[in-house]
């Protein structure tokens, strides 16, 4: 009996040797070593373990055979309901010095808030509205000759001649331009808006890096170019009066205040979005590529939610139809000014609010797996 206690003291005996002495005599315990009791090692059960960075819904099952060598793999095979968001950050490829931008349309907007904007409510306020019309109207009708020239320069000679015609018919009929009768409807000869940034676009110059500059504002490397020829030609060709401060300084203050005026309602609608910068990058660079592509006669790329948000202030996110710009009675290979449904927006706009981003959100994506 003293031998049995040994072995017993050295620790709890397993279960199965224990069910086996205790179904032994006494006179069989008194005959047995303590190295004579049955040992069984117990069974080792060695669990497979793996990890994914895929979630596990509750309830699944233990991972299948190999699953621990599939982590790079796609994981909406498993669960269709996964939501892939793919994004960058840092500047925009199109807008590579946006930190000078965002400083620069911040100090752009104070300036709006605090002069630009009262200024021109006063004008829309304090001048009956056919005079500020016939101001407005003359503005126009100073910038046919270039409008003319860069029709020429497209090989659209049908549409420049038009616009010569236009502007002659304003120019004198009109009262130098005061009254729009090139444009009534006995006549139909509507306003095309053109410049040397068009035409530079048109012969495939591409728009290079995207700009917001004082005075300017939004614009590209290829717009601020062109758009700098824009005031040539009259006073190249004419000369006096148009090559004098007299002419330039009324002509730059009115056209900037009805420009400002025009786009009013649609920086509103930039301030009220969650980042007002890159809601006035993004406009401008669709509505440049809208207006390149109806002057070349192709189509016009999808309008991104964002710019749908500014442009035409309703926004359906669950919409995958997106709007394309209409046209007008010129044709889809028209430079326009004015299309039916698409507020007027102008390179030289004014600012909206600052609300610099350094996140991309041209290049964020969110993609439902197929």
């Amino acid at each position: 009996m003293m031998m049995l206690a040994s072995p017993l003291l050295m620790g709890q005996a397993p279960v199965n040797a224990a069910l086996e002495a205790a179904a032994l005599t006494p006179v069989e315990i008194a005959g047995l070593t303590a190295q004579q009791i049955p040992y069984e090692q117990p069974p080792q059960t060695v669990l497979a373990l793996s990890w994914s960075l895929a979630s596990q819904e509750q309830g699944e099952g233990p991972p299948e055979e190999g699953a621990d060598e599939g982590i790079g793999d796609d994981p909406t095979q498993e669960n269709p309901d996964v939501i892939i968001v793919e994004g960058e950050i840092g500047p925009s490829e199109r807008d590579p010095a946006a930190e000078f931008n965002a400083t620069s349309y911040r100090i752009t907007q104070d300036l709006d808030n605090v002069f630009l904007e009262p200024v021109a409510y006063a004008y829309r306020d304090g001048l009956p509205d056919p005079l500020r019309d016939g101001l407005g109207n003359v503005v126009k009708n100073l910038g046919e000759p270039t409008n003319f020239i860069n029709f020429l320069l497209q090989g659209k000679i049908g549409k420049a001649f038009e616009t010569l015609g236009r502007f002659a018919i304003n120019s004198s009929i009109g009262l130098g331009g005061l009254i729009d009768i090139a444009g009534k409807k006995n006549i139909g000869l509507p306003h095309r808006r053109n410049g040397f940034a068009n035409t530079l676009a048109f012969y495939g110059a591409e728009p290079g890096a995207y700009l917001y500059l004082p005075v300017t504002g939004a614009t590209t490397v290829r717009d601020l170019i062109g758009n700098g020829f824009n005031q040539l030609p009259l006073p190249l060709i004419v000369g006096k009066p148009f090559n004098t401060p007299e002419y330039t300084i009324p002509f730059f203050v009115i056209s900037s205040l009805d420009e400002r005026l025009e786009v009013d309602e649609e920086l509103q609608r930039i301030d009220a979005t969650i980042d007002p910068y890159v809601a006035r990058r993004e406009s401008y660079l669709w509505t440049r590529e809208r207006d390149i592509a109806l002057l070349k006669g192709e189509p016009v790329p999808p309008k991104p939610n964002i710019v749908r948000e500014v442009l035409d202030g309703e926004i359906d996110y669950g919409d995958e139809e997106l709007d394309e710009a209409g046209t007008d009675e010129l044709g889809t290979d028209e430079a326009v000014d004015e299309m039916p449904g698409e507020p007027k927006v102008k390179p030289s706009d004014a600012p909206a609010i600052m609300g610099a981003s350094q996140v991309n959100p041209g290049a964020v994506a969110i993609t439902r797996p197929r």
